[in-house]
């Protein structure tokens, strides 16, 4: 039989259980406070949104106002919609590509209004590729075929440039997925300083033109990036209202199947070469 004495079990203090409880708190908190703070699901108030349409408000701000108000478009309540038109043509020129890019498809949802047709002329012209070929696709609603050599572009590899010269190191191997702001390489300069390199557009590594740890010039070609199936889905369905009969070829590659798709760009292939063969029988 033992002789050790058990020691009897003291309740945990009042600053133990308040410590607890303040850790519980915010295991729940600061997901909450995470997700609230990226989810555009809350209605903004009509203050909220003059506040949010302003250039100094923070870009997430403004695209979730845009958000809302595209969806007061969708629901047909285009009056009501229509009185922030004003602060949404002054946003053509903001800072910021993602809202400009968000503010590209959301003019594309009122095919009517002649402002937003003008405007996304313009932003066609971009310096972000992701915002001209949102515009590209705006445009088709408006049966503008402006954007038709954007839209063949969304379909063709695309070519990323080192920002310095220096040493390059790429954080990706070949077939990786990749997002917009993804980071792709970095290139080290002879001042020992780095540089990042992005993708400003979705896709995969399709190939490496430079070896790992190689020294680069400033914007020499590194790596290809082949378009990801978003991408080739949007342009084969814009092409298929405005695509003509030299666009054949390039949209026949992808009747087949292609890696990194499914069934679905085959098949959309397919309807977008008929229908710009039918148009053309029928001019």
């Amino acid at each position: 039989m033992s002789t050790e004495t058990r020691r009897p079990q003291i309740p945990p203090g009042p600053k133990a259980k308040l410590l607890v409880f303040g850790v519980a708190i915010l295991m729940v908190l600061v997901p909450f406070l995470f997700w609230k703070g990226t989810w555009f699901g809350t209605v903004l108030s009509d203050q909220k949104l003059k506040e949010y349409l302003e250039r100094s408000a923070r870009p997430r701000d403004t695209q979730h106002a845009l958000l809302q108000i595209s969806e007061q478009m969708g629901r047909a309540e285009r009056d009501l919609a229509r009185r922030w038109y004003p602060s949404i043509l002054s946003l053509t020129t903001h800072p910021v590509p993602e809202v400009r890019n968000t503010l590209a498809w959301l003019m594309g949802q009122d095919p009517r209004e002649a402002e937003f047709h003008r405007a996304l002329t313009v932003l066609l012209k971009d310096e972000n590729p992701l915002v001209r070929r949102n515009a590209a696709l705006a445009l088709v609603r408006f049966a503008d075929t402006q954007g038709r050599f954007e839209l063949l572009g969304m379909l063709r590899p695309f070519t990323v440039v080192s920002p310095k010269a220096g040493l390059l190191r790429y954080r990706l191997k070949e077939d990786d997925s990749v997002d917009t702001g993804t980071l792709l390489a970095r290139v080290e300069t002879t001042e020992a300083k780095l540089y990042e390199v992005r993708s400003v557009l979705p896709g995969f590594v399709s190939e490496k033109l430079v070896k790992d740890g190689t020294p680069v010039k400033e914007n020499q070609d590194i790596l290809i990036l082949s378009p990801s199936e978003a991408q080739v889905w949007e342009a084969l369905r814009g092409l298929y209202l405005v695509g003509q009969a030299e666009d054949l070829e390039m949209i026949q590659q992808f009747t087949g199947r292609c890696a990194h798709f499914g069934e679905r760009i085959g098949q959309q292939a397919r309807l977008t070469i008929e229908a710009i063969k039918k148009r053309n029988l029928g001019a």
